[in-house]
């Protein structure tokens, strides 16, 4: 019964239009099926009494107030459900076409080219920001208490001829993880290397295969110590590599150690792989900020 249209059953049209007969209206039409329908006139239709009880049933529910009001309102709910139903399959259909879209658009012609300048353009940003940080952390300080000599010379060496601060790349790290589970958040990996010194940005970049992030400290020291040891979750440990070694001046000679060729073993085919997620994170970055 709960699939029956009782206007239907009495020759009417359904939905909004029927919601808007008259019980006059709804009353001819059952008095015409009735003479239609009546057993007495179907004496060959071993279903004429069954299908003259449901139109009589079919009346009744439309002939009541309260009964026809509840079966408007579910034909009303049948119908938004069929129109979110094709909705999901309009949007469906959507993601599918700007997926193909997508795909094509990652095989056009001068991709690399647009990449570079993207890439140029991009970092020239991020240096501005973080120069903006930077400064705005010194200003707070300054409040309280002085410069120390060592941060006053480097700061005097970044600022020769009225130029900007630029990125310091030996206090950025190359972050790269496998990808199981979930991954690895931005706040994660601050929390996670701000046991070494005061992190001052993370852009992340997330990939189907390969996650990886560009971790900017606040000082070489917190760089070089970050590199030192491994770091996050044994099943999916952190590669750590400085986006540009320290350079070491004025040090007592060192016994030479295996663990540069061992990191290098490690990357392997994957640091360009690495070079390029974090050329794609750093692209979408901009293009949020626009």
């Amino acid at each position: 019964m709960d699939d029956i249209d009782h206007y239907k059953i009495l020759g009417l049209p359904s939905g909004e239009e029927g919601a808007k007969l008259t019980e006059k209206e709804i009353s001819k039409a059952y008095r015409a099926k009735a003479l239609e329908l009546h057993p007495d006139k179907r004496l060959d239709d071993p279903d004429a009494h069954a299908n003259f009880q449901i139109l009589k049933s079919s009346y009744e529910i439309l002939k009541d107030e309260k009964a026809r009001k509840l079966f408007d309102d579910l034909l009303r709910v049948k119908r938004e459900h069929q129109r979110r139903h094709l909705e999901r399959d309009s949007k469906r259909q959507k993601m599918v076409s700007d997926l193909e879209a997508r795909e094509r658009a990652g095989f056009a012609p001068d991709a690399a080219a647009k990449d570079r300048d993207e890439e140029e353009r991009i970092a020239r940003k991020l240096k501005e920001e973080i120069a903006r940080i930077r400064a705005m952390h010194a200003n707070k300080g300054a409040a309280t208490a002085s410069v120390p000599k060592s941060e006053s010379r480097g700061v005097g060496k970044e600022s020769v001829g009225g130029a900007k601060p630029g990125l310091d790349k030996e206090k950025v790290l190359k972050v790269s993880w496998e990808k199981v589970g979930e991954g690895y958040t931005a706040q994660r990996l601050r929390d996670l290397f701000s046991k070494f010194g005061e992190v001052e940005d993370v852009v992340i970049k997330d990939a189907k295969k390969r996650g990886s992030a560009l971790v900017v400290m606040t000082t070489k020291d917190a760089a070089v110590a970050a590199t030192q040891i491994v770091m996050g979750d044994l099943s999916n440990p952190l590669l750590v590599l400085p986006l540009q070694p320290v350079a070491v001046t004025d040090a007592p000679p060192v016994q030479k150690s295996d663990e540069p060729d061992r990191l290098n073993n490690l990357i392997g085919a994957s640091y360009q792989t690495f070079e390029d997620s974090v050329l794609q994170k750093l692209q979408k970055a901009a293009q949020k900020q626009k």
